[in-house]
């Protein structure tokens, strides 16, 4: 008798256009190529394109060569050519204008899956929202967790959550398609319901990788670690809700995961930028000379500012953006965390205030 709760695998996308060349786009062709799809690769830059077409590297992922059967160019039009579906590889606050462009070439009905992380600024909008504003109608899901380009390149397991529907009990059938499509015997998608769940864990662990990097820069071990990711992960919780997502996906894959591993790794650009600005660096002289977009420097704008304007407290994303801000110092910021009220961490007793010892102020 057959498991009742295993369903026949849908069809998956024949053809695949990844629009975005940077490292994660590059990830993302190697694994859909793998999974034996014929892949196009979009990169904005012609020249970058060429390069990358004649060497067959690409110089944001440059230690994995791309074989000859994706195709590579700066063409939006020609990539997007015949695709049953279009991955949106682009910085945050980026994508609506790619969005835009890709709407004007791709046939309806054809999905997109979202693998940006990030909340727009300015908008406060979610990546979902912002291709839903400028794609209207069109079928949408999104891919989180935690995967660094160059291993998921490599072949190494890597674990990703696909998020597709409007979080109600039943899985839209687009989250299934997109996982038979790029699973692998080493990529293996997770299904889910709650792409706002998946989206929220995506954009505020920019922000919380930043504020562990700043503790390793100042020298701290690993206890404050700890406590940033554990903490970080309440204020994941308490963001996610407030918008509609359950606070099951962010304990999965898409926050805790991701979360985890861009916390504890030099590999995070979000992490090595933190650890320069602990180490006394300003924010400028950290993000001099990186061709890659460090997302949680603007993430931590549009995290806070979100987050205020629903009311939910973020402090240790606060702290971040403060930082960046210039209107405290490293040492003031991690005085005005650990000296807050004492609070509890059960939710039967949120709202419990005990003033600290060391005289700190409530954020």
């Amino acid at each position: 008798m057959s498991d009742p709760a295993t369903h026949p695998a849908p069809a998956p996308f024949a053809q695949v256009a990844v629009v975005g060349g940077g490292a994660w786009g590059t990830a993302l062709a190697l694994i859909a190529g793998r999974a034996g799809r014929s892949v196009s690769l979009w990169i904005r830059e012609a020249d970058a394109a060429a390069a990358t077409r004649e060497t067959r590297r690409n110089p944001f992922l440059p230690d994995h060569e791309i074989p000859p059967g994706i195709a590579v160019g700066s063409d939006l039009a020609a990539a997007l050519d015949g695709c049953g579906l279009a991955l949106l590889v682009i910085p945050s606050q980026y994508l609506r204008g790619v969005a835009r462009a890709v709407e004007a070439l791709l046939p309806p009905g054809v999905p997109v899956l979202i693998c940006s992380k990030g909340i727009e600024a300015g908008t406060g909008a979610l990546m979902t929202e912002v291709v839903a504003a400028e794609m209207p109608g069109r079928p949408r899901a999104v891919l989180s967790g935690p995967s660094f380009a160059g291993e998921a390149a490599a072949g190494q397991p890597t674990a990703v959550t696909v998020a597709s529907g409007d979080g109600g009990q039943s899985l839209d059938p687009l989250a299934a398609r997109v996982a038979v499509t790029l699973g692998t015997a080493t990529f293996r998608p997770y299904l889910s319901d709650d792409p706002v769940g998946v989206e929220v864990g995506g954009a505020v662990k920019n922000v919380l990788a930043i504020a562990c990097g700043i503790a390793a820069g100042r020298g701290f071990g690993s206890n404050p670690r700890a406590a940033l990711i554990a903490r970080g992960l309440a204020e994941m919780k308490r963001l996610a809700e407030a918008l509609g997502g359950q606070w099951e996906t962010v304990t999965g894959l898409a926050g805790l995961g991701d979360l985890t591993l861009t916390c504890s790794s030099e590999q995070s650009r979000n992490f090595s930028f933190g650890r320069a600005l602990g180490a006394g660096q300003t924010a400028e002289a950290a993000l001099a000379g990186k061709s890659a977009v460090v997302e949680g420097v603007a993430n931590a704008r549009s995290v806070t500012d979100l987050a205020r304007r629903l009311g939910i407290v973020m402090p240790i994303c606060e702290a971040v953006q403060a930082i960046l801000d210039g209107a405290v110092s490293v040492d003031d910021a991690m005085h005005a965390l650990l000296t807050r009220p004492l609070a509890a961490e059960p939710r039967a007793l949120d709202g419990l205030r005990v003033p600290h010892p060391a005289g700190g102020r409530d954020a």
